[in-house]
């Protein structure tokens, strides 16, 4: 398995994890935050996971990647407000900061990979045309 393979198969299992860690937290929030920002925190988890086995199966991967990490940056966000709020720990807080933080990464590099690779498989006249214009 190539290193590109295995980085992009790791990113799902980590957002897997992520998920199945964020839950249960979300889940002892008061009743107050449950019902929205907790479903809203759980929605943009489990959609980060859908758009990340998407692209892991899809030939157009860059959309899905996209989206994904502007999913990342909003669950990035909903956690942030639920930690001010102090429906977190610090401790928690710094454990998905962590996690997020690698996932991150780890979107960007496939991201940067799928890039590389339809630069490289666009048509040699295309390929000269966008490096005259720089």
């Amino acid at each position: 398995m190539s290193t590109a393979t295995a980085g992009r198969v790791t990113v799902v299992p980590k957002a897997y994890d992520l998920a199945l860690w964020l839950i249960p937290r979300v889940n002892g929030f008061p009743r107050t935050q449950r019902f929205v920002l907790g479903d809203r925190i759980e929605t943009a988890a489990l959609d980060l996971l859908d758009l990340l086995v998407e692209a892991q199966f899809s030939r157009e991967k860059r959309h899905l990647l996209h989206r994904a990490n502007l999913v990342l940056v909003r669950l990035r966000h909903l956690v942030r407000l639920a930690n001010d709020l102090h429906l977190l720990g610090a401790r928690r807080y710094e454990h998905f900061s962590e996690r997020v933080e690698e996932i991150g990464r780890m979107i960007g590099g496939w991201s940067r990979q799928q890039r590389a690779r339809s630069a490289a498989s666009a048509p040699e006249e295309l390929r000269e045309d966008v490096w005259s214009t720089l």
